[in-house]
């Protein structure tokens, strides 16, 4: 069992910046990729960015590439998203997620992710 917890999101300005955290505990954080997705109202649960278990292969959807930056702390069992340039477009329910199955990659495919936490909202005003 893995359990997840996001914070830091919340309310910004467009062209702000925001860094979510996801703090994880259970078994060994080293051992899978996590993921960050998002999901604003009415819309279907979509990729973000995703980072490897040992932290140097990313992944981003191309409407972040440039602004977001994701990375992991294996010591402290963190993953953080970087959030700059922010849109209101970006708006949403941020999650993030574990895989254990990726080996040494990264995928954007939500269902290969067995754990997810509870989200953290960030919410981008014009």
């Amino acid at each position: 069992q893995v359990q997840l917890v996001e914070s830091g999101g919340g309310l910004v300005q467009a062209g702000g910046s925001l860094r979510l955290s996801c703090a994880a505990s259970g078994r060994p954080f080293s051992m899978y990729a996590v993921g960050w997705f998002r999901q604003a109202p009415g819309k279907e649960r979509e990729f973000v960015a995703t980072i490897n278990r040992q932290g140097v292969s990313t992944r981003y959807a191309d409407s972040v590439k440039g602004r977001f930056t994701i990375s992991r702390d294996n010591a402290k069992n963190t993953v953080y998203l970087q959030m700059n340039s922010l849109k209101p477009e970006d708006t949403a329910v941020y999650y993030c997620a574990a895989d254990f199955q990726a080996g040494s990659s990264a995928y954007q495919e939500t269902y290969k992710y067995e754990y997810w936490g509870q989200g953290t909202q960030v919410t981008v005003s014009s």
